[in-house]
Parts: C-alpha cells; sequence; structure tokens
C-alpha cells in the first residue's frame, strides 16, 4: 500500500495493490474498508449493489449505527463509501491516471466528490446524496437549470497542462476504432455488427469528414466531462444541487459536444427513446441558464444562444458516433449483461437519421 497526491488538503489518497473480482464485489469492498476505514464493525456495514451502470460494478458500503440497529427499521448511514470495480477491459478505453487526477481536480474546486483509494480495477470515493435522473426528471424545472448551471462552472475550470490543450474527441475515437475486432469472437454479435456497420476504414473516413464539418462551427475548447448521462447526475432535492460522478473520460473537449451529449442522453439506456432528445424550445432555454452561468452573468443574446444551439445539435451527433463505436468494443469485452450491440447500432442509426437535418442548421435560423 502506497499514498498518492492529497484531495485538495484533505487526507491523501491510499493507492492499494488489491484486485477486486467483478463477481465478489462485496468480498472485496470488505477488503478495501478494512484499509480506508479500519475502525468500521462488519457487522453494522450494510452493502448494496447499483444496476444501473453498463460499463463498471458499483457498491455503497453503509456505516449503521450499532446501537439500536435491529429495531430501529432502516437507520441513516453515519458513513457512506461507494466502491466501483472497472469492467473488463475498460482499461483498453479509459486513461485511470487521468481518471484519478480529473477527480483530484474537480473535488478541489467543489465540483466531485473526494477520492479515497484506487485499487488495481477500481476506486473508492465520497458518497453523494440524492438520485440519479431520469428520462423524466432532467427536463423538470426544478432540476435542468442546475445541470446547466453546473455544467458551465465545470467549463471553466482550467486543468494544470498545456494553455492550448487538443479537444479528446478526434484521438477519442481514433483509439477506438483501432480496437474494434474485423471479426467478433460470438459470431451472432458478428452477424448483427456488420449489417448495421460499415467497415471500419469507411467509419474512419466518414468521422473524418464529420469532424471537419463540426471544426467550421469553432467550438471552443474547455474542461468537459464527456460522459453526462443521466446515471452520471445526482440531484439532492434537499440542497436543490446536482453533483456530477464518473470522471472516466473527463479532459479537454469541445463545450457543444459536452451539452450535446448529455441532450441524447434524455433518451434513457434500457430503453432508448429519441422521442426524448429535448425540443429547441426546451434547448433554448438550457443554453440560455448555461450561458448565463459561463459568461458570468453577462447579457445573453438570441444569436449567442442560437448559435450553441447549431453546435451543440451537430455535435450531438459525434456523440451518437463516438458512442456506438465505444459500444461495439464492449460488445467484445464486457462481461455485464447488456446488449452492447444493440445499443451501438441504436446510436449509429440515430446518427445516419439526424445527420443532415443537423448540419444543415445555421446561426440565422429563427
Amino acid at each position: 500500500m502506497s499514498q498518492i497526491s492529497a484531495n485538495g488538503g484533505g487526507p491523501p489518497v491510499q493507492k492499494l495493490s488489491l484486485v477486486v473480482s467483478e463477481q465478489a464485489v462485496v468480498e472485496g469492498a470488505t477488503e478495501i474498508l478494512k484499509v480506508i476505514r479500519p475502525d468500521w464493525c462488519r457487522d453494522n456495514v450494510r452493502f448494496k449493489l447499483f444496476t444501473d451502470g453498463i460499463t463498471n460494478k458499483l457498491v455503497g458500503c453503509f456505516k449503521q449505527p450499532s446501537a439500536g440497529a435491529d429495531t430501529a427499521g432502516t437507520p441513516e448511514p453515519e458513513d457512506v463509501v461507494l466502491i466501483r470495480v472497472y469492467g473488463n477491459k475498460t482499461d483498453l478505453l479509459i486513461d485511470r491516471r487521468k481518471e484519478t487526477e480529473n477527480i483530484q481536480l474537480l473535488h478541489r474546486h467543489g465540483y466531485a466528490p473526494a477520492l479515497y483509494a484506487t485499487f488495481a480495477n477500481g476506486l473508492a470515493y465520497q458518497y453523494v446524496p440524492g438520485v440519479t435522473l431520469t428520462p423524466d426528471t432532467c427536463q423538470d424545472d426544478a432540476v435542468w437549470p442546475l445541470v446547466a448551471r453546473r455544467m458551465a462552472q465545470m467549463h471553466r475550470v482550467q486543468p494544470d497542462g498545456p494553455a492550448n490543450p487538443q479537444p479528446d474527441l478526434p484521438a477519442k475515437l481514433d483509439q477506438f476504432l483501432r480496437l474494434v475486432p474485423d471479426r467478433f469472437t460470438d459470431p451472432h454479435k458478428d452477424e448483427r455488427v456488420w449489417k448495421v456497420f460499415p467497415s471500419v476504414a469507411q467509419l474512419r473516413d466518414e468521422f473524418e469528414e464529420l469532424y471537419g464539418r463540426l471544426l467550421a462551427t469553432d467550438s471552443p475548447v474547455v474542461f468537459c466531462h464527456n460522459d453526462l448521462l443521466l446515471g452520471n447526475v445526482i440531484y439532492d432535492e434537499r440542497r436543490a444541487r446536482v453533483t456530477f460522478i464518473d470522471y472516466e473520460y473527463a479532459g479537454p473537449n469541445h463545450q457543444a459536444f459536452d451539452i450535446g451529449n448529455h441532450f441524447t442522453e434524455f433518451a434513457g439506456i434500457d430503453e432508448i427513446d429519441y422521442g426524448r432528445y429535448p425540443t429547441p424550445e426546451f434547448q433554448r432555454r438550457w443554453l440560455r441558464a448555461y450561458l448565463q452561468e459561463y459568461d458570468k452573468g453577462a447579457p445573453v443574446t438570441d444569436v449567442a444562444v442560437q448559435r450553441l444551439y447549431v453546435q451543440v445539435n451537430q455535435y450531438a451527433l459525434a456523440s451518437h458516433f463516438l458512442w456506438s463505436i465505444w459500444a461495439l468494443i464492449q460488445a467484445e469485452h464486457s462481461t455485464i449483461d447488456f446488449d452492447f450491440v444493440q445499443f451501438g447500432a441504436t446510436r449509429f442509426l440515430e446518427y445516419r437519421q439526424r445527420k443532415d437535418k443537423f448540419l444543415a442548421l445555421r446561426c440565422d435560423d429563427d
């Protein structure tokens, strides 16, 4: 066991050599707690497996009060630790060292949970009270302005590193395309994939053409979450606050990609319905609230809102493209019970369906 850099003045993050099996996450979590919460009594710890993720396994570790724990119904936990176990082969997709740096950076700004420990195939971090968003709540008038403002605040964060960083999108897409197998191990998956997708070479050519169009919109490069699906937004109604979690893909990227990616996630994951993609009217209200925060209260013009609206919808195409390719890699390697081929095909077909309409948008549209 060793220690790595501190959490913005808090206790140092412990680096453990443990490996936690995806099939025994509670047992592995117990071993981690022995190190990071040595004072916890095992008999007073309740474990909860969360099942809404399609990349990793997540377990919540809740320390219950000792007195009256058997008779007081469901007592409030005294302390909670979340332990995330990385999915199989996800290290092919994600820079784990960069992920921990991102969490610590944003925690210093008050935008991310505290990181307690890393281990060979996962993280232990602070529990954030609240509930994850759903396709219904993400458009609630009490919720969406909080998300818009928090994203704007995150986009203003200045990470350590080059003054003019390169956007992650083209390099990440190139990385993903290199990982798509020529032939999938499962013959049934292989058949299903190539009924929908063109060859990798054709996909690469198509993205290069798309990205050239997107660059012409001049969307600035900012510090982005890059994966703001609804399950990565925690809403605390009592405090009227949202917190973003899971910074696996965070880094410099086009402002419009982060927002457009979030809008595509309004469709949900388990039962995807792109009829839930936000309307132009909703988007413009959202974008106005975002710009009011991002521009520090300066007057926001209709022209600025429309410009961002065009950029966001066009970069939403890149979001569909990126995650459809990601899904193909997961289809080959992931051990999670989820139909990644169907997910990827759905997103790719949505990209194709929306492409001409979104690329035809102009900043002088009504």
